[in-house]
């Protein structure tokens, strides 16, 4: 047993963030497409969430070189635009 038994930085879990983001992002997303905009506005905000969210963690680890960097950037741009975007539509008709 001289072998090492301790996870490797590219086997954590630390690296599907960014992937993660990114799918959640373009789900997000896709919600701003007139056609599609009232049937995906819980998904627009759930999803834009959860990328905004897991995005920002994955860019913490990606910085310390475990995970894509330019993967988790992107999903955190899609997921931030997605959950911002019904409030952008929104909220100049309550104000």
């Amino acid at each position: 047993m001289s072998r090492s038994t301790a996870a490797a930085g590219a086997d954590s879990p630390a690296t599907l963030l960014g992937p993660t983001a990114f799918g959640l992002g373009l789900a997000a997303v896709a919600g701003i497409c007139p056609w599609f905009f009232f049937g995906m506005l819980p998904v627009m905000l759930i999803c834009g969430a959860l990328a905004l969210t897991l995005g920002l963690a994955g860019i913490h680890y990606a910085q310390r070189g475990i995970g894509r960097l330019w993967m988790t950037v992107t999903g955190t741009v899609l997921g931030a635009i997605g959950f911002v975007w019904p409030f952008v539509i929104f909220l100049p008709l309550f104000w």
